[in-house]
């Protein structure tokens, strides 16, 4: 029936996602942790590649961040949220276990003592990038998970390119400003100028990387959602 003006109040449906009760959450959870973990070693070690510096985590990194466009965009903030909460806490379990690996007593031969020392400058410094990491991935990707949903909630299932482009470069700006602030010490940078390569190198390869990917996050993004029996049952 019209409304008392003579016109229709059309409400806006809400964004559609799924349940995790499937496999595939599993899955995506468990391969984004695993990333991050190893991102987090390869971290400490500083590259330099012409003129170009950066970290050995470089080419791991963006595919945690294309793994949260997907969970964000099929299952939802909530869920997305639960993913990186769920990846960190196993980084830090890990980051736990390279310290008592390195307290631990060994042998006091040469070679004891020289495995001793390689351990230690391989994941001596993996706290402090796990602390960078924490803070950054966690205020990246929550800001990309949100701006993706909230971008959802506009454009409906329309429009997946934009969302998971927009969002992507305010996530991936604060995630490398954070991580390059406080991991830059680890890796070897000491002046401005090296800084400055390492956070603008990280954020324009990151962006790029997940710029590439977009087509690839698509199709598997339509692909987990024909398959998810629950995506979009309320």
């Amino acid at each position: 029936m019209p409304s008392p003006s003579g016109s229709s109040t059309l409400s806006k449906p809400a964004p559609r996602f799924a349940s995790i009760g499937s496999p595939y959450f599993g899955i995506m959870l468990a391969v984004m942790a695993v990333v991050l973990i190893l991102s987090n070693i390869g971290a400490s070690k500083g590259v330099v590649l012409g003129p170009i510096i950066t970290d050995g985590g470089f080419f791991l990194f963006p595919l945690a961040y294309i793994l949260g466009d997907v969970m964000s965009e099929v299952y939802g903030f909530k869920v997305a949220r639960k993913a990186i909460i769920t990846s960190f806490a196993l980084s830090v379990f890990a980051s736990l276990c390279y310290w008592v690996i390195i307290i631990l007593p060994g042998f006091n031969d040469d070679y004891g003592t020289a495995k001793q020392a390689a351990i230690e400058g391989a994941l001596g410094p993996v706290p402090q990038i796990v602390l960078a990491s924490l803070l950054a991935f966690l205020a990246g990707q929550t800001i990309n998970s949100w701006i993706l949903v909230k971008m959802k909630a506009r454009t409906g299932e329309k429009s997946l390119w934009a969302r998971l482009m927009g969002s992507s470069v305010v996530g991936e700006f604060v995630d490398t400003l954070i991580f390059c602030s406080i991991a830059a010490s680890v890796i070897g940078i000491s002046d401005a100028g090296s800084f400055v390569n390492y956070v603008l190198v990280g954020f324009v390869y990151k962006t790029a990387v997940e710029f590439l990917f977009v087509p690839i996050t698509v199709l598997v993004v339509g692909w987990i959602k024909k398959r998810e029996p629950s995506y979009g049952v309320s």
